[in-house]
């Protein structure tokens, strides 16, 4: 029996793995999607209440740039947040090496034996691996920390904002070029097909099944429509 080298067998570095996208995805899809969403419920829900055409897409483009604007501002400061929790725990963590190193030795022993090990193989892989490199062992077995998919506030701010405008350009698109009369009908058809393929595509870049993410995003979009026309309609009357 040949047993396998460490040249035949394949480095766990080397195997693409679908988590590493999840920072940049889920910023792009959530963007695109709240950009569709929104914005033709806004078209939709003004479009019920008002016949000019003019004032239908000067809602739409300012709901697209508030949208854009406000989705960076919040993908900044929620990542941001995020980076300081976690360089805050690594500062902790590398005081505690320095001031209790046999207490922390201790502490990812006892984190090895809960995972099944026997006790003298924890002890000899937790002295093993504090030699190697202690700070990220203890961040990766303690509290999870890895370097798979670190915070960056401005790439996910960057990528809110752009795929948030390019969603919104789907429903004010077809809302400039379709006659008032059946705007609504045309930018809720238009944005349910953008919809349910950003939620395949998606899906998809994340290894999860597409018709299943397709129609989840698909029916909601459909009833935000739906409410955001009626409270239109009913604010038209009204006024």
């Amino acid at each position: 029996m040949v047993r396998p080298t460490a040249s035949t067998v394949p480095s766990a570095h080397a195997e693409p793995h679908l988590s590493g996208r999840s920072g940049w995805l889920r910023a792009a899809v959530m963007g695109a999607n709240d950009g569709i969403l929104s914005t033709a419920s806004l078209i939709a829900g003004v479009a019920a209440g008002s016949g000019d055409k003019a004032v239908i897409l000067l809602a739409g483009l300012a709901g697209m740039v508030a949208g854009a604007l406000s989705m960076a501002a919040g993908e900044y400061v929620s990542v941001s947040s995020q980076a300081d929790v976690e360089k805050a725990d690594v500062a902790r963590e590398r005081r505690e090496l320095e001031t209790n190193p046999e207490g922390e030795l201790a502490e990812l022993q006892a984190i090895y034996e809960e995972r099944g090990l026997r006790s003298d193989l924890a002890a000899e892989v937790a002295e093993e691996l504090t030699q190697h490199d202690a700070l990220t062992t203890h961040l990766r077995d303690e509290i999870g920390l890895t370097d798979l998919s670190p915070p960056r506030p401005v790439q996910a701010a960057l990528v809110s904002a752009a795929t948030f405008a390019a969603g919104a350009a789907v429903p004010l698109g077809v809302a400039a070029f379709v006659p008032v009369s059946g705007l609504i009908w045309w930018v809720a058809a238009g944005t349910l097909v953008a919809l349910g393929l950003l939620g395949a595509l998606g899906a998809q870049a994340g290894g999860a099944p597409r018709g299943r993410a397709a129609l989840r995003v698909i029916l909601w979009g459909a009833l935000a429509m739906a409410a955001t026309s009626a409270i239109g309609a009913l604010v038209g009357e009204v006024l």
